[in-house]
């Protein structure tokens, strides 16, 4: 060979190996789907493409660069990862801005949702400070964990933002869940969500949160009104039929009917375009992603690795669940975006830097446990 090009290919070997490509051609072919349904969406046009193909790039440059990156070493910054990630939030209840609240930062050249960098922050930091202690969990580790958990929780439903709130929370709960906390726990924490949703509905949901509830129990009461987008999703969805009308030929999203087309219902112009198969194939692309996270978890061998791992794959299935039944009518409309798919920079850049961390625990998983 060359010397030249065996020099090259020796750098490229450098630069890529610590990526895991299973995971990676997976998350390539999600933004792939993206790219071609947003094309759809947005009647034809380049700009929603090259938008978000520039923060798909962004976030697969984080990808790698955390990648290479040794747990060992991330698990030493994590403290003022965590630490420095709640100041956006602090600041977004002063200067933000957003159509229900305060839950962007306008920085001029775009804007910024700082409650996705909990998504990530949060279960490391839960990960740092459980892989120190005997597991599972004593009580009082539990009720340390339950505060870290609160204080970024709280600071976003204050914006009010309840969707990220609770997937924000589900991933900390995670963390806890597969550092072997009992389930008793889980039960006394829904028996007391339960006994806490009346005092909720009368004292802190907002009017527009109660009609999202109100109209997902019987959305046919306002049809023209709070109903309206939830029907017409729901429309979408099922006049896809098996294989979809066609690549850029749905007509809920080229009408405007399907509100949101290309951000939170994108998976709705994805179903009606392209049928029950088109879903199949994606959600098996994700079912893929998940797998793969939970696999690297379990061949990790420190806790903070293993558990950090593990969360950001279980979360990744809760960001997909939600947003796949609120599209269907299965679950009340929350403002989630479809992960990878939905336009929009914070999102994708923060969860594609999640992956960068586990794919960094394949590659730099240690000789002896720590």
């Amino acid at each position: 060979m060359n010397p030249i090009l065996r020099w090259l290919s020796d750098v490229v070997a450098r630069i890529v190996r610590t990526l895991d490509w299973p995971l990676c051609l997976a998350l390539l072919a999600l933004m792939g789907v993206s790219l071609v349904v947003q094309y759809s969406a947005g009647n034809s046009s380049l700009r929603p493409v090259y938008a978000q193909g520039a923060r798909f790039a962004v976030g697969i440059v984080a990808m790698w660069a955390l990648s290479r990156l040794p747990p060992m070493r991330l698990r030493t910054w994590t403290p003022a990862i965590y630490a420095l990630s709640l100041l956006p939030l602090l600041a977004v209840l002063l200067i933000g801005t957003g159509k229900h609240g305060k839950h962007w930062l306008d920085l001029g050249v775009f804007y910024f949702q700082p409650s996705e960098l909990l998504k990530l922050s949060l279960p490391m930091m839960l990960a740092w400070y459980l892989h120190r202690e005997p597991l599972p969990p004593r009580l009082s580790v539990v009720l340390i964990c339950g505060v870290l958990i609160a204080v970024p929780t709280g600071l976003i439903l204050l914006q009010p933002d309840f969707g990220t709130a609770m997937l924000v929370a589900a991933s900390g709960v995670f963390v806890l869940f597969l550092a072997g906390l009992s389930w008793w726990w889980f039960g006394a924490a829904l028996a007391g969500i339960a006994a806490a949703a009346p005092l909720a509905w009368f004292w802190w949901l907002k009017p527009y949160q109660k009609d999202r509830i109100l109209t997902f129990l019987d959305p046919e009461t306002d049809p023209l009104g709070t109903g309206w987008n939830i029907i017409q999703s729901k429309i979408a969805v099922g006049s896809g039929g098996l294989v979809g009308k066609g690549w850029g030929q749905g007509s809920q999203s080229r009408l405007d009917y399907l509100p949101e087309h290309t951000t939170d219902f994108i998976f709705a112009v994805l179903s009606e375009e392209f049928g029950w198969a088109g879903v199949a194939v994606v959600l098996s692309l994700y079912l893929f992603v998940i797998g793969r996270c939970l696999w690297i978890a379990a061949e990790a061998r420190d806790t903070y690795s293993r558990v950090l791992a593990g969360a950001l794959g279980l979360a990744l299935f809760v960001y997909v669940i939600v947003n796949g039944g609120m599209i269907s009518g299965l679950l009340p409309v929350v403002g989630v975006p479809m992960p990878l798919l939905s336009y929009g920079g914070t999102s994708a850049v923060s969860l594609l830097a999640g992956m960068g961390v586990v794919m960094a625990v394949r590659a730099h998983k240690p000789m002896h446990v720590r």
